[in-house]
């Protein structure tokens, strides 16, 4: 039976799968974040050659770290996002392993960790994306600035790319609402499995 008193706008649906993120114990996410990883890396299977971007965690994001030593141990190049300017597309700078990453402006006030401005640009064949939420269908809930959704448009728009986010299980959502704008995901990987969605 549908739970006619669950959240369905925005806000509220990021803020209570946030808030089942933030409970997460440390020994809960690191053993998480192995299966995750372990997940991922499954189904995106030969990744050699490929750029992977993959993101800096911040705040009570899933920690990435593992999935990246298992897509440099597979011979992938890793990339990790930069935001360039408001309301523009992400670029994406090669991390080669060893160099130490540098708070970059994020959206807002938020600071990320990057590499650093004479690190080479790249275009991915992967993107991996972090999510607030996401639903069965493969839509994902971002925290509201859009720079996920036009790079993804904009790289579709270029090159067959695979796009899977990347998160707890605790952050699945019973739907999310979709507007025109909003680019599906190919996938979602977490730690209790894969999510493959269904054509609507």
């Amino acid at each position: 039976m549908p739970d006619h008193n669950a959240p369905t706008d925005k806000a509220s649906l990021r803020a209570a799968a946030l808030a089942r993120r933030a409970a997460l114990d440390p020994s809960s996410r690191a053993a998480a974040a192995e299966a995750a990883a372990a997940h991922a890396l499954e189904w995106l299977g030969d990744v050699a050659g490929e750029v992977v971007s993959v993101f800096a965690p911040i705040g009570t994001e899933i920690s990435t770290d593992p999935l990246v030593r298992g897509l440099r141990a597979a011979g992938a190049i890793i990339a990790l996002p930069v935001v360039i300017a408001k309301d523009k597309p992400l670029v994406f700078r090669l991390w080669e392993e060893g160099t130490e990453l540098v708070p970059s402006d994020g959206p807002g006030f938020i600071v990320i960790p990057a590499p650093p401005a004479d690190a080479p640009m790249v275009e991915p064949d992967v993107l991996v994306v972090p999510l607030a939420g996401f639903d069965a269908r493969g839509h994902r809930l971002g925290y509201g600035a859009g720079f996920y959704d036009r790079t993804l448009a904009r790289l579709r728009r270029a090159k067959r790319i695979e796009a899977i986010g990347y998160a707890f299980s605790v952050q699945q959502l019973p739907a999310v609402p979709a507007e025109s704008h909003d680019e599906r995901l190919d996938a979602i990987a977490t730690d209790a499995g894969i999510i493959c969605p269904a054509e609507d």
